[in-house]
């Protein structure tokens, strides 16, 4: 058997402060997380973290920053390598359909999302939210992507 770490992408959107959250079933339980998803074979990372915030929300985005790369290994055995990205919300698409398991789209304050009792769906997700108000932004060129 070969392992492999998972490769996904989330994205930090906030408008009039507040920030961009997805609600999804997690087997049993709802937890929220930023949009977020995994690289499809042959795209981008910065093509995956737009798609992923358009079918999870209903959001056009524009990125804007990276973030950064945080390792989870997660409880379920998986690792996942997650590259984060700022984005600029740009038009709504109310009427899409949601991804399964998205129960729905919401806009939380970051008090909301920081507090003790916040179902976040990992560490990942209060993480991230924090070096994004501590201002970490690095250019979109810190990301290579080579063209076949």
């Amino acid at each position: 058997m070969i392992w492999l770490a998972h490769s996904s992408v989330a994205t930090i959107v906030e408008h009039n402060g507040r920030f961009l959250m997805v609600e999804e079933r997690d087997s049993d339980r709802l937890v929220f997380n930023q949009p977020a998803g995994h690289l499809d074979e042959g795209e981008t990372l910065f093509h995956a973290a737009v798609r992923e915030t358009l079918e999870e929300t209903g959001w056009e985005v524009e990125l804007t920053h990276f973030l950064g790369l945080y390792h989870y290994p997660a409880p379920n055995g998986v690792t996942y390598i997650r590259h984060s990205f700022a984005a600029r919300a740009l038009r709504h698409h109310a009427n899409r359909e949601l991804d399964t398991p998205i129960v729905a789209a919401h806009w939380l304050t970051a008090a909301e999302i920081m507090a003790p009792n916040f179902a976040a769906r990992s560490p990942i997700v209060r993480r991230s939210l924090q070096d994004y108000l501590e201002g970490h932004r690095y250019p979109l060129s810190l990301v290579y992507h080579h063209a076949p």
